[in-house]
């Protein structure tokens, strides 16, 4: 699908199983431009609005990084509290797209998910992983921290595992161990494995009585039904860390490198 596909772009098509496939593609090992996460939220809101869409599958492209999280080039591009709630609320907007989607959404994460990377995948349904697929939070090492994507993260994997993630800011975490904590289901040994094992559970979802699919998101995403606020309140935590001296000076060395 990546050859359709060009920097900072959405793709999404439904097939005649009413299976519907959202991919995301940036060259920059998929990180998360604020352009491309208002894509990405808007696809998948209109794809659980679609009466032909049964279930979801999100996706991104390439062989190696599932999601590296956030723009370096947007974050340093931001002058003041306003443009940082700006651009952090396109990953609350995301997790909140997949909240509030009625369709089951299927995570497809074919390597390593690097902090929004993580919530992406918190975020989904159901998820599933190649062997590769290893998690970090590494907002800390830039002066900010995982604020908004962190109830997405510990509603899957749990508090403890969150601050092991969140605080160990410098260290992947296998697919083995994101696996034991809840954030993967399944893990393949290949990303051919990985899409005949995401097609085959897709087929299955789809047999099933979509009344019932929809009943079954409500109940597990309960409890979640204000954040709508919390995660604007962590967003807007992240546009203020962001312009910190700290930041600045992290940003820059990483970019450098």
């Amino acid at each position: 699908m990546n050859d359709t596909l060009t920097a900072g772009q959405v793709a999404a098509t439904t097939d005649a199983q009413g299976i519907s496939t959202i991919s995301f593609f940036h060259p920059s090992h998929n990180s998360l431009p604020g352009a491309l996460l208002t894509q990405l939220a808007e696809a998948i809101t209109t794809a659980g609005q679609d009466p032909a869409t049964k279930v979801i599958i999100l996706r991104s492209e390439g062989d190696r990084t599932f999601c590296a999280g956030a723009s370096f080039d947007e974050l340093i591009a931001i002058q003041d509290e306003a443009q940082g709630l700006t651009f952090f609320s396109g990953f609350a907007k995301v997790i909140n797209a997949c909240r509030t989607c009625p369709k089951i959404i299927i995570g497809r994460v074919q390597g390593k998910a690097i902090g929004g990377g993580v919530g992406v995948a918190a975020s989904t349904d159901y998820c599933f992983a190649t062997t590769q697929a290893a998690v970090k939070l590494s907002e800390l090492i830039i002066g900010i921290g995982p604020f908004v994507v962190g109830p997405a993260v510990e509603r899957k994997i749990g508090t403890a595992a969150f601050a092991q993630l969140a605080l160990d800011a410098t260290e992947f975490r296998s697919a083995e161990w994101a696996q034991e904590k809840g954030l993967y289901a399944t893990l393949t040994d290949s990303i051919e494995a990985l899409d005949a094992a995401v097609a085959d559970f897709a087929a299955t979802l789809v047999a099933y009585n979509p009344e019932a699919l929809a009943e079954l998101k409500q109940v597990l995403w309960a409890g979640t039904e204000h954040w709508d606020a919390l995660l604007a309140e962590r967003a807007a935590i992240s546009g203020r860390l962001v312009l910190s001296d700290f930041t600045r000076r992290a940003i820059q060395q990483f970019k450098t490198r």
